[in-house]
């Protein structure tokens, strides 16, 4: 008697994953972000200075690293823990990246998905939105929105959010223009499945590739928009600190010979930053169709 075997089919999630663990480069910058945000979460409980404390025995250029004084990173020209801020800072930023990113995400795949999916005079109308504010500087618009509105955390993720998604709306929609013609979609209209449903479960999971590509690459960009701002000075108000705030802060300490009060916090926005990129490229590579 004879016996087969079942053929064990493979899922496109589980092409993508193994696809994923095979990109070194993308493995080892996960590895790295993933000490980050443990330093983010378990730092504290090293710290032997909170972030707004004052060591007035080490202002200026006398706060150098030490491990006897409790400063592992030094002190900045306030005398405050250069350790404590910079977990705080990362945090920040890392926060700022991930609901800027995410609010970006849902404005966009929402207003995408609308305009491509039912098309005609709404979808002109929504475009031509996305096409006149995309043809304002987007940073002068964060600006405007910091300066009205105040700094405050609030402020900063709604600015962010507001100026962010108008890309992710254009994506969305051409992706949305492609799925709507395919056989699969006709037939679940034909068989009497409402809009609303085919939305929800035909269009948005096969937007998921894409989206999910966008946003690790979204994340960089929020941190390097709200840095920005703050080495403008408009970011994030006292006693709140960004990585590009004590950058900022950092760079005006350089003439005093205190490179600690910028070298530490740029470690941790360049390796941020070149993390999540190179993650960004890895999840597109093994979420690519032409690949599969």
């Amino acid at each position: 008697m004879t016996h087969h075997t079942a053929v064990q089919g493979r899922s496109l999630m589980r092409d993508a994953r193994d696809r994923f663990f095979r990109n070194k480069a993308a493995l080892v910058c996960l590895g790295i972000l993933a000490l980050v945000v443990l330093f983010v979460l378990l730092g504290p409980l090293f710290a032997v200075w909170d972030n707004e404390t004052i060591d007035w025995g080490n202002m200026g250029a006398g706060g150098v690293p030490s491990l006897q004084t409790g400063h592992f990173f030094g002190t900045d020209d306030l005398g405050r823990d250069l350790y404590s801020r910079t977990i705080q800072a990362t945090g920040t930023s890392l926060m700022v990246g991930l609901i800027g990113a995410g609010m970006a995400l849902i404005i966009g795949i929402a207003w995408g998905v609308i305009a491509g999916f039912y098309g005609g005079w709404l979808d002109s109308v929504m475009m031509r939105i996305v096409d006149i504010l995309l043809a304002i500087p987007l940073v002068l618009v964060l600006i405007l929105i910091l300066v009205i509105a105040g700094r405050s955390f609030t402020t900063l993720f709604i600015a962010l959010g507001a100026v962010s998604w108008l890309t992710m709306a254009r994506i969305v929609r051409a992706q949305t223009m492609a799925l709507k013609g395919r056989e699969f979609i006709e037939a679940a209209r034909a068989s009497g499945v409402s809009e609303t449903m085919i939305i929800i479960r035909h269009i948005l999971p096969n937007l998921m590739g894409v989206v999910i590509v966008y946003a690790s690459l979204l994340v960089p960009d929020m941190i390097l928009a709200e840095s920005f701002i703050s080495f403008l000075g408009l970011g994030i108000s006292e006693p709140s600190t960004s990585l590009g705030k004590l950058i900022s802060e950092g760079a005006g300490t350089m003439a005093y010979g205190t490179l600690w009060q910028l070298a530490f916090p740029l470690a941790f926005y360049v390796t941020i930053i070149i993390t999540m990129f190179f993650i960004g490229d890895g999840l597109r590579d093994a979420l690519d169709p032409k690949d599969r």
